[in-house]
């Protein structure tokens, strides 16, 4: 794996990133590891259920005959820090396995309104090729929800009060938590933690990288994106709309009559401090160099316009460049495709992570 070298400019960014995550962070607790049970009725804040996603069926798999009986899972919760929210849920499953070893570990993290138990398809497709596969419930989803606006209601307190910070920043709170846990379980490897996830789940990864070097193989999906760029070109509108509850109350209370460039950029500065500023996509992809990067989005993503990842990606490729690895980044916008996970997103995912775990 490549040498992580940091210069006083990222470990500074990392610092001052690491200041807000605790500027809102209840009393600090021991990491303990609380035994779980199955989840019988995975919890989706959207109606209908979703039942079924191509793209994770089509995770390349390994056939093995009795493979739900060499399957193994796990259950249990991480405590992150106080409250009710500092309950961490996991699910990891593996293959049993004779011969006790490190293994090459991946994170997996589902996209807004879904849970970890979602990600199903993924993990058994990776856990059968080897790999163990975690996922966990992002704040306010899953087992951290209680209602169908369970995490619509976070962010509009988060605007109200200023005291949490649900979108994103918590749950890469979390992923650092998890990385302590990760790195002391005696079947992992702890140089060889890739992470991935989809939309909310794949900024989770990309701001998780930035600001914790143990997860040393990367892919965000359709989450990379420019969110200062989308406010200064007027591109904000569909990434505002999938939480638009938050934005609302952000215009009733500035007393403006519509939502406008204005009202985003106060409620990122609200919910996500830096978000739109010091920690976008320009100062903090750049830093996940020189460990292997993968961007996946699609070429026509409203959410994710493609011309918020010039500057990015460019800055990027320099990044790896500098530290003489540039086969290291690769950004694959796949032409026709909108704010969607496709197939060919899941077997690039799945060949990249055994281009460089596998080794």
């Amino acid at each position: 794996m490549a040498t992580v070298e940091t210069d006083d400019a990222t470990a500074e960014l990392r610092s001052q990133f690491l200041q807000v995550l605790r500027s809102r962070r209840p009393s600090d607790v021991p990491l303990s590891v609380i035994p779980g049970k199955p989840v019988e009725d995975p919890f989706f804040q959207e109606s209908p259920k979703p039942t079924f996603s191509e793209a994770m069926a089509s995770c390349p798999k390994e056939d093995i005959p009795n493979f739900k009986e060499l399957l193994q899972e796990e259950n249990f919760y991480l405590t992150t820090e106080e409250g009710g929210q500092g309950l961490l849920p996991v699910l990891v499953l593996s293959m049993k396995e004779s011969e006790k070893k490190r293994r090459p570990t991946i994170v997996f993290l589902h996209s807004t309104n879904k849970c970890k138990e979602w990600l199903r398809p993924l993990l058994e497709g990776y856990a059968s090729r080897g790999y163990i596969a975690v996922a966990i419930d992002s704040r306010y989803h899953g087992e951290r929800a209680t209602s169908i606006t369970t995490y619509r209601e976070s962010l509009v307190s988060s605007w109200k009060n200023g005291d949490t910070m649900p979108f994103i920043f918590d749950t890469v709170w979390d992923l650092i938590k998890l990385a302590d846990y990760l790195t002391e379980r005696e079947d992992v490897a702890p140089s060889k933690i890739g992470i991935t996830g989809e939309s909310l789940g794949g900024m989770h990864a990309w701001f998780a990288a930035f600001v914790d070097t143990r997860y040393s193989v990367v892919v965000p999906i359709i989450g990379v994106q420019g969110f200062g760029w989308a406010i200064e070109h007027d591109k904000w509108q569909a990434r505002v709309n999938s939480i638009k509850a938050v934005f609302e109350e952000a215009c009733a209370d500035l007393d403006k009559s519509a939502i406008d460039k204005e009202v985003v950029q106060k409620v990122w500065d609200r919910i996500a401090p830096g978000l739109a500023s010091q920690f976008d996509a320009p100062y903090t992809v750049p830093t996940i160099a020189p460990r292997p990067l993968l961007i996946l989005n699609g070429e026509d993503d409203p959410r994710c316009p493609l011309g918020g990842l010039e500057i990015p990606e460019t800055r990027t490729l320099k990044a790896f460049e500098k530290t003489n690895c540039p086969q290291n980044f690769k950004l694959i916008a796949q032409p026709g495709i909108g704010h969607q996970m496709t197939p060919l997103m899941v077997k690039e995912a799945s060949d990249w992570f055994d281009r460089f775990l596998k080794v």
